[in-house]
C-alpha cells in the first residue's frame, strides 16, 4: 500500500467535528483518508484508503480515557495484529516533543523527536511560526523525516522515508506517527 517513500499529510479543521486527514504520495494521489471525530474521550482513529471509508487500513488506538503519557496502538485492519506502538513522553514533550517507538511486541525500538531542544523553546516563544521538524530514530539511526511545511491556514507534515532503506520501520507506523502529531501536537499551532 505505501510503496513510495515520500507523502505529504494536510489536516483541515472542520468545528465541532472533528479534522480530516488526506495523505497523498508524490503523485497527489491520495493514500489515506482520516475522518477524526471531536470530543471522543479515549481515542480511536481509523485510516482509510478512500475518501468514501470503505477499504479500512488499519486504527490507531488510545489505551487509556485520559493519559499524559499516552500509548497508541497501531492495528492492521484485516489481521487485527498490533504493528507498532506510539508513546507520547507527557512531560518531556512540554519542552521538546518526544514520542516512543515500540515494536508490535511492546519493546522499545526507537525514539520520534522534535529536531532540537533550541529550535523547539524559540517555536513555543514565537507562537509556531517556525515548522517543526521531527526525526523517527530506529536502533539510533534515522529511518523518517517528518517536517512540517509552513502555511498560514491549516496543518502539513511532509513524510520521507527515503532512509527507511533496510525496512526497520513499517511504512504504516510513520503515516500513523504524522497523524498523531498533526492530531496532537498540532493542536499546539
Amino acid at each position: 500500500m505505501f510503496e513510495q517513500k515520500k507523502y505529504v499529510l494536510n489536516r483541515k479543521i472542520m468545528q465541532f467535528i472533528g479534522a480530516v486527514f488526506e495523505i497523498k504520495d508524490e503523485s497527489d494521489n491520495l493514500v489515506a483518508y482520516v475522518k477524526q471525530q471531536a470530543f471522543k474521550l479515549r481515542e480511536e482513529i481509523k485510516v482509510y484508503s478512500d475518501k468514501d471509508q470503505s477499504n479500512e487500513l488499519f486504527v490507531i488506538k488510545a489505551r487509556n480515557v485520559l493519559d499524559f503519557s499516552a500509548n497508541y496502538d497501531i492495528i492492521d485492519s484485516k489481521t487485527t495484529n498490533r504493528i507498532g506502538v506510539l508513546q507520547r513522553k507527557g512531560f518531556k514533550s512540554i519542552a521538546r516533543d518526544e514520542w516512543i517507538v515500540k515494536n508490535s511486541q511492546d519493546e522499545e525500538i526507537g525514539i520520534l523527536q522534535e529536531d532540537s531542544m533550541g529550535m523547539a523553546m524559540i517555536r513555543r516563544l514565537l507562537l509556531n511560526l517556525i515548522p517543526q521538524n521531527y526525526d523517527l530514530n530506529i536502533n539510533n539511526k534515522r529511518v523518517c523525516d517528518l517536517r512540517q511545511i509552513f502555511t498560514f491556514f491549516g496543518y502539513k507534515l511532509s513524510i520521507d522515508l527515503s532512509e527507511n532503506t533496510e525496512g526497520k520501520l513499517d511504512p504504516r507506523v510513520a503515516i500513523a506517527a504524522a497523524i498523531l502529531l498533526a492530531a496532537v501536537e498540532g493542536k499546539q499551532s
